[in-house]
């Protein structure tokens, strides 16, 4: 798949805390079949070893389905198994160094909060751009929550995806993207609930009518 025609839609980034005692991988391909259109894999408190060994598993069920896998923060990781991008933030890696290191059919996507970073990421070189936090989130920890007036502002302002993060669910999807956004980045509203599929269908049909 071309970076171009990647379908931002319905972004599913991985928590393990969210996941209780569901296995990861059968969560992930669940949620796939629901209609998760691209993945994240995200850890922040597993081994390097661990990390690449999981990433393997996770490539292998995303690539099945033909959904792009993106690595968070750990470039060695995405590069080592061939994922198709990489989601930095603001204190991470600068995008130019990223983009030598993976090349130009790498996807990469940058987190921004205002309309200054957004477009200082665009400029950069980013591919899409993770805004929020768009509501209250217990999946991180003091997360500002920007108001839906600013996404709109940078929405209108970079040419390139938007997805918006942060305290997403099922009740609230559909508000949030009448601000233009090509899509909503997921965790507990997926993988916090019992059936993962389900819920997965529920939430793209919600962005689905929304886009209309």
């Amino acid at each position: 798949m071309k970076k171009q025609d990647v379908n931002y839609k319905l972004y599913l980034v991985t928590d393990r805390g969210v996941l209780g005692i569901k296995d990861l991988y059968k969560s992930v391909e669940e949620a796939i079949l629901g209609g998760v259109t691209i993945v994240q894999l995200r850890e922040k408190d597993i081994s390097t070893l661990d990390f690449y060994r999981e990433a393997l598993r996770i490539k292998e069920i995303t690539s099945k389905y033909n959904v792009p896998l993106i690595i968070n923060d750990r470039l060695d990781i995405a590069l080592a198994v061939n994922a198709e991008g990489l989601h930095i933030g603001q204190d991470d890696m600068p995008i130019e160094v990223a983009r030598e290191l993976l090349g130009p059919d790498k996807i990469i996507g940058v987190s921004a909060s205002t309309v200054e970073l957004a477009l200082r990421a665009e400029e950069e070189g980013a591919d899409y751009l993770g805004v929020g936090a768009v509501y209250a989130t217990t999946t991180k920890d003091d997360v500002e929550v920007i108001d839906h007036t600013e996404v709109r502002r940078i929405r209108e302002t970079v040419k390139i995806p938007i997805v918006a993060i942060g305290g997403i669910n099922e009740y609230n999807a559909g508000e949030i993207m009448k601000t233009g956004i090509d899509g909503i980045s997921v965790i507990s509203a997926i993988l916090g609930n019992e059936d993962v599929r389900r819920a997965s269908d529920r939430l793209i049909e919600f962005v689905r009518k929304s886009s209309c």
